[in-house]
């Protein structure tokens, strides 16, 4: 046999090897973070008020407890309000448990179980909103901070993130002290005043938790939701954040001699040694890899996906740049395989014929697991090279949180919650935005994200967007949940 018959036959016992091993490694696939719904006793769903729920929610939505980027403009009297009427609006769950206030307005409660040899739980949601931005406001169905309740939803800056769930929480604790119940395990709840912003609240709690040795089992904030229309299958599927990355915004400073505009110095000056560095780290984005929660999702969703799909997600040593080209399709997609890089704001003269003495941006990062802010800001510093600027970053930066257990009873008790409610596959995934919850990692063993709402991928865009609302539905879901969570999880 000549070289070219061996060769052919090489390649031809390689191909059927591979097959063989893709084969093999499909039939015996197994999607991780699956949980038996029937394995886990969860707790009975208790008569709901839906009308009742979605009123209290349009109040909630009433109190203008805007965090802006400039802390002055915030009216603090209105979260004073709203503390006043949680405890109006709840007195059984005010009675059951002791109300604390850090940070001037972020608030904990605890609900002490009967057994405090127990870790308790941590159930989260924040009090601010953003801001509505100028000149939409007519471009609302409903005024943003009217509160009302029309055509199945109600409708208002807050009504999902967060205000949805910080009263569909106190709803579900509110009917549940009622009933009788006596946790086991003790509940805390935090609710911080400006998440929105990155602010100290919930950082508060987390430390006068941590100085009381609390070690709790796990925490529960906002994070991910029931996709109704999931890209993979377009089916619901429930993701449940295992993990968020993490935050961090770099100034860029290009020092200028300044001057009149008629007379521009060759180099351009500093609006333009500027553009460069913004440029030359734009250009250097992170590489994109299938793995860490952004990764999983895709495992675990392949079993209710097609054959080809869950061929290519048990064989990632073979398809992982193939799975990484179509995720990526989208700018969603891509968010989850890397860490992101995102020029936002641009600082030059107060005045067109005036040249600047110097210019400025910030880069907002948005940090993947497995990466970190010293490696960002290295990978800049090698961007820019030798051009005359200054990096630096605005704030502390918050490091990629961890990745929380999808084998550990916590997870099968909110997966198995999840699902028996959605009656869809529950999936972990990676919030690629940041919650307050990632403070609270010091002091508990695992820390997850989700809403159990059902929202289309085109629908999660009034999310801090024109016309936030959400349906009666998904009121009466939350509700549901929080209530057999509190009583599940506090039982178990």
């Amino acid at each position: 046999m000549g070289v070219g018959g061996k060769v052919a036959l090489t390649a031809v016992g390689l191909v059927v090897a591979a097959t063989a091993a893709v084969t093999v490694r499909t039939v015996t696939f197994k999607a991780p973070a699956q949980v038996d719904v029937g394995a886990v006793k969860l707790a009975s769903a208790r008569p709901i008020d839906v009308n009742k729920a979605a009123e209290h929610l349009a109040q909630a939505v009433r109190f203008q407890t805007v965090s802006h980027q400039d802390r002055a403009e915030d009216q603090p009297a209105e979260w004073d309000k709203l503390h006043a009427w949680l405890q109006t609006t709840y007195p059984n769950a005010h009675k059951a448990m002791t109300r604390e206030i850090v940070a001037e307005q972020s608030l904990i409660y605890t609900w002490p179980g009967s057994n405090p040899a127990l870790a308790p739980i941590i159930l989260m949601a924040h009090q601010d909103v953003v801001p509505v931005t100028p000149g939409t406001e007519s471009q609302w169905t409903h005024p943003p901070f009217d509160g009302v309740i029309a055509d199945g939803a109600v409708w208002g800056r807050g009504s999902i993130d967060d205000k949805g769930s910080l009263v569909t929480l106190f709803e579900a604790l509110d009917a549940v002290a009622a009933s009788g119940f006596k946790p086991t395990r003790t509940i805390i709840v935090v609710s911080g005043q400006d998440e929105e912003v990155r602010g100290v609240g919930a950082r508060a709690a987390a430390a006068l938790l941590k100085s009381r040795g609390i070690k709790a089992q796990f925490t529960l904030d906002e994070g991910m939701v029931v996709v109704e229309d999931h890209p993979v299958t377009g089916k619901p599927t429930a993701i449940i954040g295992t993990a968020e990355k993490g935050y961090a915004t770099m100034k860029i400073v290009a020092p200028a001699a300044g001057g009149h505009s008629s007379a521009p110095p060759a180099d351009g000056g500093g609006v333009v040694t500027l553009s460069r560095a913004v440029a030359a780290v734009n250009d250097h984005p992170f590489p994109m890899k299938f793995q860490g929660p952004g990764a999983d999702m895709l495992k675990a969703i392949a079993p209710h996906a097609s054959p080809v799909v869950k061929v290519f997600a048990a064989n990632t040593w073979l398809f992982s740049p193939l799975l990484v080209k179509v995720t990526a399709k989208t700018p969603a997609g891509a968010s989850m395989l890397h860490t992101t890089i995102a020029p936002t704001m641009l600082k030059g003269s107060p005045k067109e014929n005036v040249l600047p003495q110097d210019a400025t941006a910030w880069i907002n990062y948005r940090i993947a697991p497995g990466d970190s802010s010293a490696k960002v800001m290295a990978q800049a510093q090698g961007a820019v090279g030798k051009l005359p600027v200054k990096l630096s970053w605005t704030k502390t930066p918050d490091e990629p949180s961890a990745v929380s257990s999808t084998s550990s009873d916590a997870w099968k008790t909110l997966a198995a919650l999840a699902g028996d409610e959605s009656k869809a596959p529950v999936v972990p995934g990676l919030v690629t935005a940041g919650t307050d919850s990632r403070y609270l990692a010091p002091v508990s063993t695992d820390v997850y994200r989700f809403q159990p709402l059902f929202l289309k991928v085109d629908e999660t865009k009034i999310i801090h967007g024109t016309n936030e609302h959400i349906s009666l539905e998904n009121v009466g879901r939350m509700v549901r949940f929080y209530q057999r969570l509190v009583e599940t999880a506090g039982s178990r």
